[in-house]
């Protein structure tokens, strides 16, 4: 199968491209971190496959149209005693 092709059918099966899937659950697997772990960002961003902060956070932003620290406050299901307080 040619490189074309995969990527049609994957497009089709999926209704994204490759990357963007890719994407989607990189950023998927960071909101489960965020949710339920109480790691750095940095960790996050590494454990997800975005390597670093800065990509976190830039890819959150455009996603979910706030930061990784303030959707963990509002999303978190574990100990709240590492959560800042967004002013």
């Amino acid at each position: 199968m040619s490189h074309r092709t995969f990527i049609r059918r994957f497009l089709d099966v999926t209704g994204c491209s490759p990357g963007e899937w890719v994407l989607n659950e990189r950023l998927s697997l960071a909101c489960n971190l965020l949710e339920t772990m109480g790691s750095s960002i940095d960790d996050v961003a590494y454990r997800s496959g975005l390597g670093s902060a800065a990509t976190l956070r830039h890819h959150f932003r455009q996603r979910f149209s706030t930061t990784p620290m303030a959707y963990r406050f509002q999303f978190s299901r574990c100990d709240a005693s590492y959560a800042v307080s967004v002013p």
